[in-house]
């Protein structure tokens, strides 16, 4: 992001740029950076192509002609699927080729590095991965994006509306907006007030139900299970949550096994380091061949429901009662 940033700043522009990564906040937010920096509100010299199916011979003509009244000309290519399998030479040769006048900017979702055309805008221009952010430059941002409108946060507050939200740094945002009308005209962000206004994700639910079931307190279970009823949530994406769940728990099991300490297990796990320990917790209450049986219980009764052999809320039900009762420990 760096290189972006004094790109951007110092109106220094590569000839192609690739934007790509996990992260789609931030790729979204560099590609109308680029696009404000290099044409601005100049529109007849912005052309814009979205989805597969580009035509090479309409791109290659814009990119060589002059901009008309202007220092440069921009080619946005939006999700065109150019950087996965194979790609046609004419894609490598514009690249090489592109005239000072001209820039393109790629986005994609899915980019393959093995791709002739990724190694092309590599050599040629700039690849920029925007993938997620780590615990200190998320928590660096919101406090950023708060202090803008004149509040302050507290640390334990700001814990906990980094555990309500993830680390998505769009649904960030979009809670960052309720919290800061909530608290319009206040000293500053409490606890209490993230508890007041900000909406829970699913998977922290989903959390709050596999530690009910470790505990065996199933009304616990099923209350937060229907909770989850309440608010449209289908049964099957709650089955595959929780199957998810246990899925992990078994690998942090096994890696605690292994000697695996907090940190790698966050760090192979690709999740941020208080997760890994809420995680490492509640395998503790488990075994190894326990959280087997529990991962092969929710693989069976996903078959069943997707061959019409259960109903998906049913299924839901069998898991949690059969886990916290511990008869799925005993298969």
């Amino acid at each position: 992001m760096e290189k972006l940033r004094q790109d951007i700043k110092g109106k220094t522009f590569e000839s192609v740029y690739l934007l790509f990564g996990e992260e789609t906040y931030l790729v979204r937010s560099y590609k109308e950076q680029l696009k404000q920096a290099i044409s601005g509100e100049d529109t007849m010299n912005f052309s814009y192509f979205e989805g597969k199916g580009v035509s090479l011979e309409a791109v290659s003509d814009l990119a060589m002609t002059m901009p008309f009244f202007a220092e440069r000309r921009l080619i946005l290519l939006d999700g065109t699927g150019l950087f996965k399998g194979t790609v046609q030479d004419g894609w490598i040769d514009l690249v090489k080729l592109l005239p000072e006048t001209c820039h393109l900017v790629f986005v994609e979702s899915e980019v393959d590095k093995r791709n002739r055309l990724y190694k092309a805008v590599g050599s040629c221009g700039y690849c920029g991965e925007l993938q997620r952010q780590s615990d200190r430059d998320l928590k660096r941002w919101i406090v950023s994006g708060l202090s803008r409108q004149n509040l302050g946060i507290t640390s334990d507050a700001l814990e906990l509306f980094l555990q309500k939200t993830g680390d998505d740094m769009e649904n960030i945002r979009m809670e960052m907006e309720k919290l800061a009308s909530y608290c319009m005209g206040c000293e500053g962000v409490t606890s209490a007030d993230v508890e007041a206004i900000c909406t829970e994700r699913i998977t922290n639910r989903i959390f709050e139900m596999t530690q009910a079931v470790s505990e065996g307190n199933q009304t616990k279970a099923l209350e937060l299970y229907y909770d989850l009823l309440a608010l449209k949530e289908p049964g099957m994406r709650i089955l595959f949550l929780i199957a998810r769940q246990m899925n992990q728990l078994l690998c942090v099991k096994e890696m605690m096994a292994g000697g695996g300490t907090k940190d790698s297990i966050a760090s192979n796990m690709k999740l941020r380091p208080f997760i890994a320990g809420k995680l490492m917790t509640q395998a503790r209450r488990f075994s190894v061949k326990q959280l087997r049986s529990c991962v092969e219980l929710c693989v069976s009764l996903e078959e069943a429901v997707k061959s019409g052999n259960m109903n998906d809320q049913i299924a839901v039900e069998m898991v949690l009662m059969s886990i916290s009762s511990g008869r799925a420990m005993e298969q």
